[in-house]
């Protein structure tokens, strides 16, 4: 996917569609993560959508839920989705942040052997 060390670096219109296809995957993420925990919380809480909204995206923001659980199947799906919604938060920041350490560290071996 990304050009090797023997290549010289992309040009800035290829790095800028590469920087907006992994911001693009991202967001593709985040929406579907919200719409799951959307999903979960009006199964098991009986929460309007527009609760289940604001719970879901509170726990992938880290924040934390608005409402606390209080079925038992509620109470296990917020904590499996809350671990869920670290993890991509995490995986979010990997996807975003990619192109750009690529391109800092492709530039660096670039002049580096060119010397």
């Amino acid at each position: 996917m990304y050009e090797s060390r023997a290549h010289p670096p992309i040009s800035r219109g290829r790095f800028v569609r590469r920087v907006l296809l992994h911001c693009a995957a991202a967001l593709a993420l985040l929406l579907a993560s919200l719409a799951i925990g959307m999903a979960g919380y009006e199964h098991f809480e009986r929460l309007p959508w527009r609760d289940a909204f604001l719970n879901a995206a509170m726990l992938l923001g880290g924040m934390g839920p608005v409402d606390a659980p209080r079925t038992d199947g509620g109470k296990l799906f917020a904590g499996c989705y809350a671990l869920y919604a670290g993890l991509v938060f995490l995986i979010a920041a990997g996807l975003v942040l990619t192109p750009v350490v690529h391109r800092l560290m492709h530039r660096f071996h670039w002049e580096q052997g060119r010397r």
